[in-house]
């Protein structure tokens, strides 16, 4: 494993894009190309990305909801039904080809944050979210003190039980954030910035951001400076705890993980430990 903990995604059946999605969603006579995209294996047909989904229940609500999503000077995959109207079909999903690629532009990606997490504040807590107990839920869960989790004390369970006594209560309310934006917005050569997907978790936006600045510090190159720079968020050293104690209990639940790929982790604890 290398960089950021990615969540397991579900075996794909087969290797090639099924002729009936295709026809599904408009691209039959198109010739499928397999390109990786954003680190997601797809299929690029004419301007259209087929690709298959981990879970279809998040695949069909995040393509309702980015169907009908503004947010200013961002670019938007925008969804695409299939003929008789579906948004996923037989564990795929289809949107508008976007350009770029990710980059460390830490401070462009936080600026994104906070003008798509204007854009989905009135959103509606999910009902898919009631009862999940997948890696991200329970991570978020446990950072949080919402659940007591045993985590393996050599890939990140002993540093998680060192700070957790540190969290304090907190006032901010939470909404429809995405905790995944580290590795899910693109920049084209203008250095304009798309987004591919949308996972809902109801969280403070302060801490979907926080995420994002442990994950460039542990994984992305940031400079140091980076926490000052995002400091008037609101209760920001909480938030920074919690988003550190989220990717602590990600990578101590990862099967891939190790001591090496903790190293990250531990660089921000050094870093976000005097601020607390």
């Amino acid at each position: 494993m290398t960089g950021v903990p990615v969540l397991p995604q579900t075996a794909m059946a087969g290797t090639v894009l099924p002729q009936h999605v295709r026809t599904a969603f408009g691209v039959g006579n198109e010739e499928p190309r397999p390109v990786v995209w954003a680190g997601r294996r797809a299929w690029h047909c004419g301007d259209v990305l087929v690709r298959p989904v981990p879970d279809n229940a998040v695949a069909a609500w995040s393509a309702r909801v980015l169907d009908g999503l503004e947010v200013e000077r961002l670019r938007l995959a925008r969804p695409i039904r299939s003929s008789d109207g579906r948004w996923v079909v037989a564990g795929w999903a289809a949107c508008r080809f976007v350009s770029g690629t990710i980059e460390p532009r830490h401070d462009a990606v936080l600026e994104v944050a906070g003008r798509l997490h204007a854009a989905t504040a009135s959103l509606p807590r999910p009902a898919l979210l009631d009862g999940r107990d997948d890696l991200l839920t329970r991570s978020a869960a446990a950072a949080f003190g919402e659940r007591r989790l045993v985590l393996d004390p050599t890939t990140g369970g002993e540093l998680f039980t060192g700070l957790a006594p540190y969290r304090s209560p907190i006032r901010s309310e939470p909404q429809i954030v995405h905790p995944e934006l580290f590795g899910s917005v693109l920049f084209d050569d203008d250095g304009t910035p798309a987004l591919i997907e949308l996972t809902p978790c109801w969280r403070p936006k302060a801490w979907a951001a926080a995420v994002v600045v442990v994950d460039a510090l542990a994984w992305g190159g940031a400079d140091d400076g980076i926490l000052q720079r995002w400091a008037d968020q609101p209760e920001w050293p909480q938030m920074l705890l919690r988003a550190l104690l989220h990717r602590l209990a990600l990578h101590a639940q990862h099967p891939e993980a190790s001591v090496r790929t903790l190293a990250g982790l531990e660089r921000v604890a050094r870093l976000v430990a005097p601020l607390l």
